[in-house]
């Protein structure tokens, strides 16, 4: 592993955990199966992809080894057959699987492994390796040197700001032992694990520098094909642009044919429009509008001599605001039921007494008449007087 590799490793690590974290990976299985499943089924195989992990283990100077997740293990070998031979049960107890997809996990016995559950902070996330070497002679008897460790983060509920981790280690004699004659019988695993029942535990004691890299001679044609697929991409964008900004191009000469032609017709409404309504607008409102004076003088008749008005406000629309004290509020509502000039006379907000006068303060919200709905209603009270 060179320099830059190891530099960009915390990175990498991060970023494979936040992935692995995230609902994504889930979601890309679940819809790659499901696109899958519509393939022939001589195409499924070929489109399954992903690593196949298989568990090898040694018992009593035999070899078992079966896939995660399977409960069957092939038939088992002795440790004493010669390279070749192991390497070729090895082969037809992993027949089947894609050899850029193998990958091999020695698993050691439960009792062979140290196992230390830790709180840490969870700054900590993002070097778990290198906080397990600190914690290695606080936690265990051996030092960092003396063992194969790894940290893994451990799911469920943790104290705030804090994250649970278990610490997994295991001494370098027993695992050297076991990785000196897989190398001596030319048979290369990539991770040193425990089972966790018919799977892996989900650690790597192996350390960073003892990895095995993986060379995929498809990764070239995956990356082939993704720029190809880009490149496509880029094109139909390109082309739907283009048609686009043809389309725009002559809806623009449209409108600029046709926009001479709709402004002189603006022009002339527009002129049409101010001239009806300089005419109309004096005549509208000499007929429709009553004089303030004829509403103060009915509001002087028929509001009671114990209230007086401190506000009165006519807006444009005819609303009038009315505001005073009285000794009883409450009845000029029905004082000003029969006004031919007033309608829709209403409290706004609470009656108040005040303190200083003793009488009742009040908000009235009206509307006044038009002369068109009181010219009628005074025809006819004269027509009932004579």
């Amino acid at each position: 592993m060179n320099s830059a590799t190891q530099t960009l490793r915390p990175q990498i690590d991060r970023a494979r955990r936040a992935w692995r974290g995230s609902p994504l990976p889930g979601f890309f299985a679940w819809w790659g199966g499901e696109l899958r499943a519509l393939l022939p089924v001589r195409w499924q195989m070929f489109f399954r992809g992903g690593n196949v992990w298989c568990l090898l283990r040694h018992e009593d100077g035999q070899w078992h080894v079966r896939r995660s997740g399977q409960a069957e293990t092939s038939p088992a070998w002795s440790d004493a057959l010669d390279a070749p031979a192991q390497q070729a049960v090895l082969s037809a107890a992993v027949a089947g699987v894609d050899r850029q997809d193998l990958r091999l996990a020695l698993c050691l016995p439960h009792d062979a492994v140290l196992r230390r559950r830790l709180l840490l902070p969870e700054a900590a996330r993002d070097n778990l390796r290198q906080i397990g070497a600190f914690e290695m002679d606080r936690q265990t008897p051996f030092r960092a040197d003396q063992v194969y460790y790894d940290l893994r983060e451990l799911p469920g509920p943790a104290p705030a700001g804090r994250m649970a981790a278990e610490l997994v280690a295991a001494p370098r004699a027993a695992v050297d032992a076991k990785l000196e004659h897989l190398r001596n019988a030319g048979i290369a695993i990539d991770a040193v694990d425990l089972c966790d029942g018919d799977t892996r535990l989900g650690v790597n004691l192996l350390p960073p520098e003892m990895a095995r890299v993986h060379r995929d001679p498809r990764r070239r044609l995956n990356i082939a094909l993704a720029a190809a697929a880009v490149f496509l991409l880029l094109l139909c964008l390109d082309q739907w642009l283009h048609n686009r900004q043809d389309a725009l191009a002559a809806m623009q000469a449209q409108v600029d044919g046709m926009r001479g032609d709709a402004q002189k017709i603006g022009e002339l409404r527009k002129q049409l429009e101010d001239s009806t309504g300089a005419a109309g607008f004096l005549v509208r409102r000499k007929t429709d509008s009553i004089a303030v004076v004829d509403v103060l003088q009915d509001l002087t008749a028929r509001i009671p001599d114990d209230t007086w008005l401190e506000r009165f406000t006519v807006d444009s629309n005819g609303r009038l605001g009315i505001q005073g004290q009285s000794a009883k509020a409450a009845p000029l509502i029905d004082a000003l039921q029969g006004s031919k000039l007033i309608t829709g006379a209403n409290f706004q907000g609470v009656i108040q007494r005040d303190p200083t006068t003793n009488k009742e303060r009040f908000y009235m919200d009206a509307q006044l008449r038009t002369l068109s709905a009181t010219k009628p209603a005074a025809n006819s009270s004269a027509g009932a007087t004579r």
